[in-house]
Parts: structure tokens; C-alpha cells; sequence
């Protein structure tokens, strides 16, 4: 196996290099980094690296803190005169000739520092067995943008992996991501040892095993802890404290409390910043250096004025700082509230696709369906836009996170949080060469952007879907040897997956498109019978071999990944906590078309008393999305609407019913609480009439008029219509939009929102 292409003369060979490390050193933490060192390279090449005195007769890796002059000056002394520009945390990798002899600094600006440049160096470096080699021209200063960069960690049965993992995984894992830039882990205590099948320790146990390992690490250990949900009620706010300060006192390090306002927990401000201020005084007596966060999540106006008022009037010095969650106010409005003395902690979801913070934009509904709310989710397009509009308003972040899922997404917030400006395509790279190999590295990063391009507009039109099988595919055949590590294997599963969706959509939109050509013949053939043939039509199943061996790879894939990380796909076969979570093996045969919903209606249809009302309504049914010549019809959050100018709000596939097995039309469980619709080419001369159909209230306007309905239903699949009136489409041009009605008092599966939208020629 080649370790590189680039001409011998430029590449540093460090396979027989010795290590020369500092006597500041010589601590744990310092240990710990020489260690992780060693070993991470012997993993990768099976070359066993030591610690020497200089050696003059081979290349040098010297580890040190930049305060180290005088083992700087031993061996290089223009280094160390040198003027610094390390902040905390910084790091720099730089290659020398002295006398004849290649030397590789590593310098820390302060031992964390030194691990990141560690890190750097691995993600850097042509590995291969026997061999690692580094370019000479090596030259790296670097120093973190923001001091702030984690991801949480929940050992907790709604995680769809960690509840099933050791502390030796944990353990490897941290030590992963802080090679990658990431400074803070948080767990999510007080979990009941029961709770999960998969428990491989007792909750209480791992909590603490945790924090051991951010201490060897030198990084923060925080934890997410909610306050009682009702601190009105008796002894509510004392038992609340004396829980935490049990836990306090059994952790060997911990640096931050995060107690969230909302999301669970109604408390007033006035109730909750009491406890909060009790909690601060318990949390000293235990870890000093630690501090108390809050979020505003799911506060109304009035309680959000509270909150700001109290801490402009009274600044309490017991606060660390503010984070801001998913429903919580705006990053923006919080900044310029927030006082200069409180740090400001984001605390964004990239781990869910749907009902989530970062929905996934114009997801085709066939992966909602089938994906779901936690899938496998690598996308470094997206989520660095999202990164670069939301993380500058805050000193740094800690992402939630509820599995391995998102492994891709942690890497990239992580070197994100380091330099904003880094060309993510670097990153990927990076993250395929440290840990898939150097020789792999560009072909599995290309992989990984073609992963996310799956999942770009409507399936039926994405021809890019089979590449990317065909793109996995080979690199599977090509290098066996991955075929053992847990995130090839996760994106694997996801280009055979995407593929085995793609073709069922085919197969299953043409059948709906057949059973309406039946229903179309009703007045020849009678509507019971034509029902009765269309049926026959939906219950037509692919059993290609193609289609039998897509299934076949992606259940034995499922199982690989319970075996190796405990991946529950599935409920009944891996216990997963929900159909929500991950299980997305249990949804390998949902309809992706209106199968259904058209059974349904068709036992209603068979009911009704007289064959020209069957008639009748099959006649709608079958027109529903084609209203004629001259019409139009959007689904309004379908990735294929044509119409549609505006992004949803929130998500998909809202109608979380029946563990995701919800019978109702597809186009039904597809909303925007505010959509946006635009039209071109209108006929000034005819009378057109506007259908909209959703929940709740519908209150629309066109090009800027409130029109005023002539029919107005407020439940599913019932219709609201508005004629328009001519004068407002003189130039052929439409816009419709909705205003928001007064609905904040209800929780956002109750607010109104719009489903489906006619614009009807009569």
C-alpha cells in the first residue's frame, strides 16, 4: 500500500523517529498526551513509537509547552525567541533541519494545546502499516476562534447507541473528538439503572466514569439536569438540591450545570431563579470552578422580560451564563439583552432531521417516512451553513446529540469552532484519512458529499442516488479491510438505503398512478369493482432480485452496527426506545405512496348510497393532486411543490401517530405554519378559486389582500376556498401568503398550518 505520491525530497519519514518529550511532561495529563500519541499511530500502523533521549541518527518528535524555553533552546534556541501568537489552547506543528537532523515540534500553548496539536498531526499524516511520513514544509500555528466547542453525551436509554456502550468505548470516543477540536462533554445523569435493555453499567457508575475520563483528558465535563418540573409543589425545590449534591459529591471533575428553563419544566422565573441561585451555592461547596447555565427555552414574552430584568437589576455573580436551545427566544435578541459579564453557550440540535431545530430542507417524504427523526445523517453542506448563521452570536457551543448518528456533523461543529473559515471539504478529508486511512481518504470524503446530495429535491429526479451506491459499493469491494469499523459501516447502510427507498418510490408511484387509471373507468366498470381492481393494483409488491438483495444488505448491516456500536434499528428485534429512535429498519415497508389512505377511503366510498355519489368521489379521489387545464395543486412541503417559494419552519412528516405509522393522506402530514406561493401566467380574464386545505385557521392573502372565504374548515382534510377576485391579477402574477395567527399559547403541534394548496380555473 502506497503512503504517498508526493516526490521523496518533500516528505518527512517518521516511521523510525523517536519521541523527546519536556520534563513538564512528566504530569498525568502530560503522560496521557504521549500516550494517545503512541497509540493512535500504532493503531494505524503497528509501528511502536517510545519516548528517548535525542538520538542523532534518527528524526525527532518533540513534545513540549511553550513556556519551555530551556527545553526549547536545548535543541532549537531561534524558536524560542520567537514572539508568541498562541492563545489558549493553541498549537503549533513545525518541521526543522538543525545539524542535519528532521525535527517535528509539537508545542502547546498549554497542555490541552499540545493535545489538539497531537490531533493535527495525526489528521495530517500518509499512514499505512510500517510506515507515516509528513510534509517537510510543515509550518502550522494555530490557536481555537471560539473557547467553547462540545457535543453531549447522554448515557440514557433514548440515545440509539451510547446506552449500549462500555467506558472503554467512551473513552476512545472522547479521546476521538478532542482530536478533532472539541474541549467539553455532557452527560445527562440521574437515569434509572432499568431503564435500558442495553446498559452495559449502572447509570450512577458511568456518570462518574465519565467525568474520570474528561479529567485524564484535561477537558470539561458538564451535565444537562433539568429542575423538578413543578417547584411549586412541596419540598419540590429541597429534594431537587439534595439530588444534585449527591451527584456533585461523587464526581471527580465537573465544570458546568446546565438546567434548562423548558423542554421538560414550566417553572416561572421567579420560582426557578431561587432554585437555580441554592443549586450555585450547593454546586461550589463540591467543584468551585464550576458554574450554573440556564435556558430560556419554551419562556413566553413576560417570562423572558422577567428573566433579563432580574439579571440587569440585580447581575448575579452565582450565574455563569445563558444558553440558547430550541425554543428559545432569538440568538440575536438574547445577545443584546444578555449583561457583558455572562458567557452565552448554543446549545444547537444537529442530530434530527424532522420535529427538530435543523430540519433537513425539502427532505423528500419518502426518507421522512422511512428515515425518520435520528437517521444516519452526515451533512457537512448544511450544517456548516448553519453553523456559520448562528454560532457568532455566542462564545461557542455544546450540540445535542442523542447517538452516533451524526458523527460527521460533531467533527465538522468541532473544527468549525476552531477556524469558521475552513474549507469543509478539508475537513471531511480529514476526518476519511484518520479513520479510514490515508489511501482511501479522498475517495470516501467524495462518498460522504455524495451521501448528502442524496438527499437534495425530490428522489424521482435525483439520478445521483444510484451513483452513490454504485460509489460505495466499489469502496467496499476495494477495501475489505473496513469493513469492521462502525462509521464505514453507517455510510454504507445509508447509500443502500437511499437506493432500496429510491426504487420502492419508483415502483410504488407508478402503482398509484395505475389504481387511478382504473378508478378513471368506475362509470364503465361499476365503482365497486373499480375499487376492488385498483386495490389489487396498490397490493403489487417489487420482488426483483435487485430489490431482495438491497433488503438483504441493509438488515445484515443493521445487524453489524448493533454488534459493533449497538445501533437499535429496530424496536422488536433491538429494543430501540422508540420507533423515533433510529429504528429505521422498522419502517423498511411503510407505503410511500397513498395506499393507505386509499383503502380507507374506500371503504367509505362502498358505503355511500348510490353509485353516482361512489362515482362521485372516486372522481375526486383520483384528482386530487390534478385539478385540469389551467390549475394548479402544491403539496406544500413536498420536496417536488412547484410553487413553493418558502422553507418550512419546523419539519415534515408532523403527524407523529401510531409510532410513524399514520394512515392519513401523505400530502396531510406535510405542513408550514406560513408557506409562501407564487404563480406566473395567471389568466386575467378567468375567475379562479383558491383551496387550501391543513388544520386550524387559514388566513390568507393574494399579492398582499386578505381574501375572505366563501367555505372554511378548520380540520384535516377538510377545505377552506377563497375566490379571487380579477383585479388583483391583472399582470398574470400571483403571490399567495398566510399571516400567523395568535396561537402562542399553544404548544406547536396545536397551531394552525397549511397542508395543501389549489389555485382551480373555473
Amino acid at each position: 500500500m502506497s503512503c504517498s505520491n508526493e516526490p521523496e525530497e518533500v516528505v518527512l519519514d517518521l516511521s523510525e523517529a523517536s519521541i523527546i518529550v519536556s520534563d513538564s511532561l512528566h504530569d498525568a495529563m502530560g503522560k496521557t498526551i504521549v500516550q494517545v500519541l503512541i497509540e493512535e499511530v500504532e493503531r494505524r500502523t503497528r509501528i511502536d513509537w517510545a519516548t528517548s533521549e535525542f538520538d542523532n541518527s534518527k528524526s525527532s518528535i518533540l513534545l513540549c509547552l511553550e513556556n519551555d524555553k530551556d527545553f526549547i533552546e536545548k535543541y532549537n534556541s531561534t524558536i524560542g525567541s520567537e514572539k508568541s501568537t498562541l492563545k489558549n489552547e493553541g498549537f503549533r506543528l513545525l518541521h526543522q533541519k538543525e545539524e542535519g537532523k528532521d525535527l517535528l515540534w509539537i508545542i502547546g500553548a498549554d497542555k490541552r494545546g499540545l493535545l489538539y496539536g497531537v490531533g493535527k498531526l495525526l489528521r495530517l499524516a500518509q499512514m499505512a502499516e510500517g510506515k507515516i511520513t509528513i510534509e517537510k514544509s510543515l509550518n502550522i500555528s494555530s490557536s481555537p476562534e471560539y473557547s467553547l466547542r462540545g457535543h453531549q453525551f447522554g448515557y440514557r436509554n433514548t440515545a440509539n447507541s451510547w446506552d449500549a456502550w462500555s467506558v472503554e468505548q467512551f473513552d476512545q470516543h472522547f479521546r476521538e473528538q478532542i482530536l478533532f477540536g472539541a474541549n467539553s462533554f455532557e452527560n445527562i445523569p440521574f437515569q434509572k439503572p432499568d431503564s435500558s435493555p442495553h446498559f452495559k453499567l449502572n447509570p450512577q457508575q458511568m456518570e462518574v466514569k465519565m467525568s474520570e475520563i474528561c479529567e485524564k483528558y484535561g477537558v470539561d465535563y458538564w451535565v444537562w439536569t433539568p429542575a423538578p418540573e413543578d417547584l411549586m409543589e412541596e419540598n419540590a425545590h429541597e429534594n431537587g438540591l439534595k439530588e444534585q449534591e449527591a451527584f456533585y459529591a461523587r464526581c471527580p471533575k465537573l465544570n458546568g450545570v446546565f438546567v434548562p428553563g423548558g423542554d421538560p419544566g414550566e417553572n416561572h422565573p421567579s420560582v426557578l431563579i431561587p432554585y437555580l441561585k441554592d443549586l450555585a451555592s450547593v454546586l461550589k461547596k463540591y467543584h468551585p470552578k464550576a458554574g450554573i447555565w440556564v435556558s430560556l427555552q419554551g419562556f413566553n414574552e413576560e417570562k423572558v422580560d422577567y428573566f433579563f430584568e432580574y439579571l440587569q437589576t440585580e447581575k448575579p455573580d452565582w450565574l455563569k451564563g445563558l444558553v440558547n436551545g430550541p425554543s428559545s427566544p432569538p440568538l440575536a435578541y438574547e445577545r443584546e439583552q444578555l449583561p457583558q459579564k455572562y458567557q452565552y453557550r448554543f446549545y444547537p440540535d444537529i442530530t434530527h432531521t424532522v420535529r427538530c431545530h435543523y430540519p433537513a430542507i425539502r427532505w423528500d417524504q419518502a426518507f421522512a417516512l422511512t428515515l425518520g427523526r435520528e437517521p444516519i445523517n452526515p451533512q457537512p453542506e448544511l450544517y456548516a451553513k448553519y453553523f456559520r448563521e448562528d454560532v457568532d452570536k455566542t462564545n461557542g457551543f455544546i450540540t445535542y446529540s442523542d447517538g452516533s448518528h451524526d458523527d460527521v456533523n460533531k467533527v465538522l461543529w468541532s473544527q468549525l469552532g476552531w477556524n469558521s473559515e475552513q474549507d469543509i471539504h478539508q475537513i471531511v478529508l480529514e476526518y476519511c484519512r484518520f479513520f479510514f486511512g490515508s489511501e482511501v481518504a479522498k475517495e470516501a470524503a467524495n462518498g460522504i458529499f455524495s451521501l448528502e446530495k442524496n438527499w437534495s429535491g425530490p428522489i424521482l429526479e435525483n439520478d445521483g442516488i444510484e451513483s452513490t451506491l454504485v460509489v460505495w459499493k466499489q469502496l467496499e469491494d476495494k477495501y475489505p479491510e473496513l469493513a469492521g469499523n462502525w462509521r464505514w459501516q453507517q455510510l454504507v447502510f445509508r447509500a443502500y438505503y437511499d437506493a432500496y427507498v429510491k426504487l420502492r418510490l419508483v415502483n410504488e408511484s407508478a402503482l398509484e398512478s395505475e389504481a387511478y387509471k382504473v378508478l378513471s373507468e368506475s362509470r364503465t366498470m361499476g365503482a365497486d369493482v373499480a375499487i376492488d381492481s385498483a386495490i389489487k393494483v396498490l397490493n403489487q409488491r417489487d420482488t426483483t432480485d435487485r430489490m431482495v438483495q438491497l433488503r438483504r444488505k441493509i438488515e445484515e448491516n443493521g445487524e453489524t452496527l448493533f454488534q459493533s456500536i449497538g445501533s437499535q434499528m429496530s424496536v422488536p428485534k433491538y429494543q430501540a426506545r422508540s420507533a423515533e429512535r433510529g429504528a429505521v429498519l422498522d419502517f423498511l415497508d411503510i407505503p410511500l405512496n397513498n395506499k393507505w389512505w386509499l383503502e380507507d377511503e374506500f371503504e367509505k366510498v362502498k358505503k355511500l348510497s348510490t353509485e353516482n355519489k361512489k362515482i362521485g368521489r372516486l372522481d375526486f379521489i383520483r384528482t386530487y393532486e390534478t385539478p385540469g387545464d389551467g390549475s394548479f395543486y402544491d403539496n406544500i412541503s413536498s420536496a417536488a411543490a412547484k410553487h413553493v417559494t418558502s422553507e418550512t419552519d419546523d419539519a415534515i412528516d408532523y403527524l407523529w401517530e401510531n409510532d410513524g405509522m399514520s394512515r392519513k393522506r401523505l400530502s396531510t402530514q406535510l405542513f408550514q405554519f406560513s408557506p409562501i406561493l407564487e404563480y406566473k401566467d395567471l389568466d386575467p380574464e378567468a375567475n379562479y378559486l383558491i383551496r387550501v386545505a391543513g388544520y386550524g385557521e387559514a388566513l390568507l392573502r393574494a399579492n398582499g389582500e386578505r381574501l375572505k372565504p366563501t367555505k372554511y374548515e378548520k380540520g384535516f382534510e377538510q377545505f377552506k376556498e377563497f375566490p379571487l377576485p380579477k383585479k388583483l391579477i391583472g399582470d398574470g402574477h400571483l403571490k399567495i401568503t398566510f399571516d400567523r395567527p395568535d396561537e402562542e399559547h399553544l404548544n406547536w403541534r396545536k397551531q394552525s398550518r397549511v397542508t395543501d394548496v389549489w389555485v382551480i380555473k373555473k
